[in-house]
């Protein structure tokens, strides 16, 4: 992580968020970890919004304006540095995913984000928005396939997914889409660091949950777990939610087929789609 002190505040809104952070704080003669204390949450959170690797919150801007009695001047901060080309409820999940050791996500409808093609992303963003602008679905396809590169690296997160089988089988921008997204599936599974299970529809009753779910571990922050419904989102870090979260995802993979049989259903599906 970047050293506070050796930060340019001009160089971007972050950075000048968590310099005016860091001035408020040592004034108030305050370390990060007692404010960190203080406004609920981690020491190391403090330091990454001051190191500007993380995007303060506005719920927490304002709780440290609080503390730090500022008269707001943080929170009105928080519009200039939170922008982000990602719908509002997924900005601050999406700002995590790089920071992650590893990612656990249930996807009960679609691909998620993270494995998704440039064609069956814009798919899902025209069905989802049909009256949007041309430009506009192609910059929310653009940053979904930025958002991807995460998983390119030897450093990136480790990624457990488990896909309903219905994920497989809807035809999400017909036919020889589909069978793109599959087949680019198998590929990145064989670069490593990606693991996909499939829960077949004769796993019958499971214990995943409604919606979409996906788990991020950090090496020094407590896991986080991302949920999402149609146009909304949230991200939880309430840890008997997260804990709840966590062994439903252990129960539906323990039900999911093994790693390789699912590798087999999703190129079987795939040549059903060229057919």
């Amino acid at each position: 992580m970047a050293n506070a002190k050796e930060l340019d505040p001009s160089s971007s809104p972050k950075a000048f968020f968590g310099a005016e952070l860091r001035r408020l704080r040592e004034a108030a003669g305050l370390s990060q970890e007692r404010l960190g204390e203080l406004v609920f949450c981690s020491g190391t959170y403090i330091g990454q919004i001051e190191a500007a690797t993380r995007n303060p919150q506005l719920d927490l801007a304002e709780r440290i304006d609080a503390v730090l009695n500022t008269g707001g001047y943080l929170a009105r901060l928080c519009p200039m540095v939170t922008r982000s080309r990602h719908a509002d409820y997924f900005a601050a999940a999406a700002e995590l995913e790089p920071m992650a050791v590893t990612i656990s996500e249930y996807a009960p409808t679609l691909v998620p984000g993270l494995l998704q093609t440039e064609e069956y992303a814009r798919a899902v963003i025209r069905a989802a928005d049909p009256l949007a602008l041309p430009e506009q679905v192609a910059e929310r396809v653009a940053a979904r396939l930025e958002r991807a590169r995460v998983l390119g690296g030897p450093t990136g997160p480790e990624f457990w997914c488990v896909f309903h089988e219905a994920v497989l089988r809807l035809p999400v921008g017909g036919a020889p889409v589909m069978r793109q997204q599959l087949h680019s599936v198998v590929e990145l599974v064989s670069f490593g660091r990606i693991l996909v299970q499939v829960l077949p529809f004769t796993a019958g009753a499971h214990a995943s949950t409604a919606g979409m779910a996906s788990l991020m571990t950090f090496v020094d922050s407590p896991p986080v777990v991302y949920v999402e419904g149609q146009h909304s989102g949230q991200l939880l870090d309430d840890p008997v939610l997260v804990a709840a979260y966590r062994r439903s995802l252990d129960l539906v993979r323990a039900v999911a087929l093994s790693p390789e049989e699912s590798l087999t259903l999703i190129k079987s599906t795939a040549e059903e789609f060229a057919r």
